[in-house]
């Protein structure tokens, strides 16, 4: 949906306001966390509800209100953080925990391990000890190292993580997300869309990351931007434009204009 710049086109928001203006429900589904909702809000215009961080979080952000929240517990994160620092060595870690709203200054969210490198740009994280890291629950752990690929990490680790979580990525910049086992952006949709009535074949989603992979399978459409990922291709029912061509435009004015 977004563009390269992260904004979203005028032709990608007004195929977005018709759909909702004629009663469908928009779903926003990421793996942010709330507190980077704000932006893609202000971009779309409205604030749809949000399924944030691979589906560990509901997030409502019209009330600024955390729904519900599936963290990984105080013994998961020292299993998986042993497993992660073992199996590839110099490795970063860091944690997403989540309080009752987007921005909790109660204790910070976002906290990461001495060394850790950022994979995206204007790092907000909080850098503490490993003890002090792994000392709550969080809605996920992430693992770093700079130089690599996501790709060749998640390879490496998918034999060793066990019912522990599931891992996945998003960039192929060197970054593993895992959260809770069975946990995805297709179960946080679905949180959504059972309370109001919608079956799963009438979901049509949109994706181009192997976090979107079990979404699109889910989904009774699965639809990926041409410059999709391979995994997310293979998983999809169809493929549109690229998202910097206005590929959720281009399958939603099937219906809205």
């Amino acid at each position: 949906m977004f563009n390269h710049d992260e904004t979203v086109s005028p032709r990608t928001r007004a195929a977005v306001h018709a759909a909702v203006a004629d009663g469908a429900q928009f779903v926003i589904a990421t793996g942010r966390p709330p507190r980077w909702i704000r932006p893609v809000v202000e971009e779309l215009g409205f604030a749809p509800m949000a399924v944030c961080a691979n589906g560990a979080v509901i997030y409502d952000p019209s009330t600024d209100t955390v729904v519900s929240a599936r963290t990984l517990s105080v013994d998961t994160l020292a299993q998986l953080a042993e497993i992660a620092t073992r199996v590839i060595p110099g490795a970063g870690l860091a944690v997403e925990r989540i309080g009752e709203r987007a921005h909790d200054t109660a204790s910070p969210q976002f906290v990461s391990s001495p060394g850790y490198e950022h994979a995206w740009l204007n790092p907000d994280n909080t850098e503490v000890s490993v003890e002090d890291l792994l000392s709550a629950p969080a809605i996920k752990l992430l693992i770093r190292k700079a130089g690599a690929t996501s790709a060749d990490m998640a390879a490496e680790l998918a034999g060793h993580i066990g019912t522990e979580g599931d891992l996945t990525y998003s960039t192929n910049n060197g970054l593993i997300e895992i959260v809770p086992r069975g946990i995805s952006k297709a179960t946080g949709v679905r949180e959504v869309a059972d309370p109001l009535g919608i079956p799963d074949a009438a979901v049509v989603a949109f994706g181009d990351m192997p976090n979107d992979v079990p979404m699109l399978l889910w989904a009774g459409r699965g639809v990926a931007m041409a410059n999709a990922h391979p995994a997310a291709l293979a998983a999809a029912d169809e493929v549109t434009a690229p998202n910097s061509e206005d590929g959720v435009a281009r399958v939603l004015e099937r219906w809205w204009r």
